[in-house]
């Protein structure tokens, strides 16, 4: 009877444990830091495709975001995708783009150098809002967010200003970064009855993983780990 009890509190004692993991994990992921991964090259050459990141989420509770922040938000066409972009201009501010140069508030602004111009032509404002658009003021609550990339990002020149509602927080390190390339394994996913998928996905994760370890050595960006988010 007493190594009954023993047995159950054995169990109570490791289900404790596991609840308050948990909880920790969903309240530190809710209110304080969240890991992103870089899907597309719209912030070259700051991020690129295949670093994860990690994003203080409680950062903005105590100040506003700033131009030069590198943010991550919910998108606001789709409020299911997540997206990562430069804050370039604030509430007030006036901004326009000449000819891919930045202005803010009439004055030009020097391209940081983190910004990339990969394509050598300049299109009309008639034709497209990429190198030429404006005049407009950021209203209250809002932001200009751009992409490093600025010849390949959809951003504020294209779908508008971000409420500030929209930020989960600001990217300020990389914590890993891996070169993938065509036909990498991925993970299965978990589509279906979950006990029918549930083997498919398993198989998928451990021939990821013994891909990943095996070919860890020259696929890790060993210079990128630990770099800090500017």
């Amino acid at each position: 009877m007493a190594r009954e009890r023993r047995k159950k509190s054995k169990f109570r004692e490791y289900l404790e444990v596991i609840v308050i993991s948990v909880v920790l994990a969903l309240i530190v992921r809710t209110y304080v830091v969240q890991a992103f991964r870089i899907p597309s090259g719209s912030m070259e050459d700051t991020l690129l495709v295949g670093d994860f990141l990690l994003v203080s989420k409680f950062i903005y509770r105590f100040t506003d975001p700033k131009p030069g922040d590198v943010i991550v938000f919910k998108y606001p066409l789709d409020l299911k995708r997540d997206f990562i972009k430069r804050c370039v201009a604030t509430e007030g501010q006036t901004v326009q783009i000449i000819d891919k140069a930045l202005h803010i508030d009439g004055k030009p602004v020097k391209n940081p150098p983190q910004s990339k111009f990969i394509d050598p032509r300049i299109y009309g404002a008639g034709f497209s809002t990429r190198d030429n658009f404006g005049p407009v003021k950021v209203p209250a609550g809002q932001l200009f967010v751009m992409g490093d990339n600025r010849d390949n990002s959809r951003d504020s020149r294209y779908w508008g200003f971000l409420d500030k509602k929209l930020i989960k927080g600001r990217a300020f390190i990389i914590y890993w970064s891996w070169e993938s390339e065509p036909g990498d394994p991925e993970l299965a996913k978990l589509e279906g009855p979950f006990l029918l998928a549930l083997p498919k996905f398993l198989f998928s994760f451990v021939k990821v993983f013994g891909f990943d370890i095996v070919h860890s050595p020259w696929r890790v960006r060993w210079t990128r780990v630990t770099r800090l988010i500017h």
